[in-house]
């Protein structure tokens, strides 16, 4: 290698004199850049993207006037537009003392810790495993899995009665359906079926449209197959004539005095 300002030098091997040609030196342009947003940017906005994707949106019912409103998964309260009523949509987990009231569409997980003492819960879908004294009400499915008593009263669209429950309740529990797969006593109103399943055991009066025990069930108690929304006259019918009706006494004929014993 010879010095850049060298006119002439030597070859080391024949040792002839040659000029040597100082090195062109070859520029690298740097491609123009486009104006695009940077990557972690665009990522970040993909993943909001994609967040707001998974979660979507859900219809809400007011539960004053019970208008209809779409609502962001990700919300946590919205306020009705028909009567400016204010709506939880939160979730709520109790694992400790808890005595107000829930009003939500949010979905409530009672721990087995937890006792839930509020006199009336509203909800969309509830976890029971720890005491519950109010009343509960689900829009959704409430899950029992719990070994105790409940006092209050239980409604729901559906309720699941888990394999590890023993539960007695106390007052009628309301379902449009019912699935037991653990230990139940009390009465059941339903508008369309009640399932045990295998290993179930169900003691107490059902009212529903069917009832379905799978080999291995076992249920015991009084069975009413029909509408729970029927009335007991509804349920007779109506015979005429069947039944005499006493003899009204014709005017002006005393009746007949009754000799004494």
């Amino acid at each position: 290698m010879e010095y850049a300002a060298a006119k002439s030098s030597m070859c080391r091997q024949c040792g002839s004199h040659f000029a040597p040609s100082a090195p062109k030196l070859k520029i690298k342009l740097k491609p123009k850049e486009q104006a695009v947003a940077p990557e972690t940017d665009s990522s970040l906005l993909g993943r909001f993207e994609g967040l707001w994707k998974s979660r979507g949106n859900t219809v809400v019912e007011c539960f004053e006037c019970k208008a209809k409103q779409e609502v962001s998964s990700a919300a946590s309260s919205t306020i009705c537009p028909a009567c400016s009523a204010h709506m939880d949509l939160r979730d709520y987990k109790i694992a400790t003392s808890f005595s107000r009231a829930i009003r939500t569409h949010g979905e409530v997980h009672l721990t087995s810790k937890g006792d839930l003492s509020s006199s009336r819960i509203i909800c969309r879908a509830a976890l029971i495993e720890g005491k519950l004294r109010g009343d509960l009400s689900c829009a959704g499915t409430a899950t029992i899995n719990y070994v105790g008593k409940i006092p209050g009263r239980v409604s729901a669209q559906h309720v699941l009665i888990d394999r590890r429950s023993d539960v007695q309740f106390f007052r009628r529990v309301r379902v449009k359906s019912i699935e037991i797969r653990g230990r139940m006593s009390g009465e059941i109103i339903a508008e369309t079926v009640v399932v045990v399943h295998r290993n179930g055991v169900l003691d107490g009066n059902v009212t529903a449209k069917s009832v379905s025990v799978e080999k291995g069930g076992l249920f015991s108690g009084q069975l009413i197959i029909g509408s729970s929304g029927l009335k007991q006259a509804e349920l007779l019918p109506d015979q005429k004539g069947s039944a005499a009706s006493p003899p009204q006494d014709e005017p002006g004929i005393l009746p007949h005095p009754v000799p004494a014993s």
